[in-house]
């Protein structure tokens, strides 16, 4: 007869119980290198549905799935709420005033600086300690599976694919269309191809291999990865409270989440979309501070 035990994470079982399970649990993977961060603090990691297709969930005891009527009353009121939101601003002077589009200047950032450029929405290029990192890119003018229907852009992008300047690495937050543009992957991978390193979240590589990307990674939550030819850049893939699906059957079927980037001066954050939740402490009890960070805000806001 075996004795009933409990390991540190409070769970419990016979000793050969608990035993398998951490045979099987998967641990993140970690680069060493010159960064001086808190790798025994505590983390949660991400957490798979006992189902037969094995679908993501969240962790988060904060998290609650918006259901339909959630759904009906956002988009009421977006579509006749106080000022349709749905709507681009009809006062092209004010609209260009608090919303410019200016043209980027790509000089190359101070050796021991960092230079941000935001393209619209979550696409940031960053710049530092000699790399250049492009987050969740979208220069379609919808965010839709379809070219004539879908959210359109209030302000064109800034510059176009082609007009981009040298880029080491593109991150992706997870699999929604205003972050994960097919147009755009195919336009960024003819023109840069191998040379192009593409961190994605766990569950995606299988959809950037099958439109012509074959420089890709794909990353748990606290899942480390150096940047080739720079073994002092380390990208890690950090938790966030949302979800990710291309179609209305695959939600679940790959990860979302936040990067962290590490150069040997300098770190930057990419949070993609995310709702507020115990991840951000854990985050920065391990890898915080950072000298960048991209936030979202609330775009369903004002109500």
């Amino acid at each position: 007869m075996e004795e009933t035990v409990g390991n540190h994470q409070g769970e419990t079982g016979t000793v050969s119980d608990i035993q398998n399970k951490m045979a099987t649990k998967e641990h993140a993977k970690i680069v060493e290198g010159p960064w001086n961060h808190r790798m025994d603090s505590e983390v949660t990691s991400s957490k798979v549905k006992r189902t037969v297709f094995k679908n993501f969930v969240n962790p988060w005891k904060s998290w609650t799935f918006p259901g339909l009527i959630d759904f009906i009353k956002l988009q009421r009121t977006f579509m006749f709420g106080e000022r349709n939101l749905m709507k681009k601003p009809a006062d092209q002077e004010e609209l260009d005033e608090n919303l410019p589009v200016v043209t980027p200047d790509w000089t190359s950032p101070p050796d021991d600086g960092i230079a941000v450029t935001w393209i619209g929405h979550a696409s940031v290029l960053a710049r530092f300690d000699g790399i250049s990192v492009l987050t969740d890119p979208v220069f379609s003018n919808r965010c839709s599976p379809f070219s004539f229907a879908g959210p359109k852009r209030y302000r064109p992008a800034p510059c176009t694919v082609q007009e981009l300047p040298h880029i080491d690495a593109v991150v992706i937050s997870h699999a929604h269309y205003d972050h994960l543009d097919k147009h755009t992957v195919v336009d960024l991978n003819r023109k840069y191809g191998s040379n192009l390193r593409w961190f994605v979240p766990k569950g995606l590589r299988k959809w950037f291999e099958s439109v012509g990307v074959t420089d890709v990674v794909e990353l748990n939550w606290w899942d480390e990865e150096v940047l080739p030819n720079h073994d002092n850049v380390k990208f890690v893939f950090t938790p966030t409270q949302h979800w990710s699906n291309r179609g209305l059957h695959d939600s679940g079927s790959h990860l979302w989440g936040s990067w962290c980037v590490f150069g040997p001066n300098r770190s930057f954050f990419f949070a993609g979309d995310t709702g507020y939740c115990e991840a951000f402490q854990e985050i920065g009890k391990r890898y915080g501070p950072f000298d960048l960070s991209a936030i979202p805000i609330g775009a369903y806001e004002p109500r």
